[in-house]
């Protein structure tokens, strides 16, 4: 994946992503995203669209969710109630994490740990949805 600052960013998955992109694949599965933007299906899907749908779904996305607080939401819960330290976590967004030693010296991926993350973070969503 690039990131919008056009870096590239390694997005691990957990088991049921890979289920659902698998499930979804023959309807969006010819192109480069999985979620087209509208208009242009050469681009991405925007947080406008994201936010148009939570709409129609009910929700005030002035008062209740917007598409960029899902990403708030999980990195709250991934430190408070996962346990998962916040630097893996920032790494996981595609945040740049503040280093004593600088970013040039550092390469840290932590691509275990947000393997790691990813799958609980998916089996926690499974077992709140039941």
């Amino acid at each position: 994946m690039v990131t919008k600052t056009k870096t590239e960013h390694l997005v691990p998955l957990s088991t049921q992503a890979v289920e659902l992109l698998e499930t979804i694949h023959p309807i969006s599965g010819h192109g480069e995203w999985v979620f087209r933007g509208g208009h242009d299906p050469r681009k991405p899907m925007s947080e406008a669209a994201i936010n148009a749908a939570l709409k129609r779904m009910g929700y005030d996305t002035q008062k209740d969710i917007t598409g960029h607080g899902f990403r708030a939401m999980a990195r709250t819960i991934l430190h408070e109630r996962l346990n998962f330290d916040p630097y893996v976590i920032e790494h996981q967004l595609a945040h740049k994490v503040p280093d004593a030693l600088g970013a040039a010296y550092n390469r840290t991926k932590f691509i275990d740990q947000r393997k790691e993350m990813m799958q609980r973070w998916g089996d926690y969503l499974t077992n709140i949805a039941i």
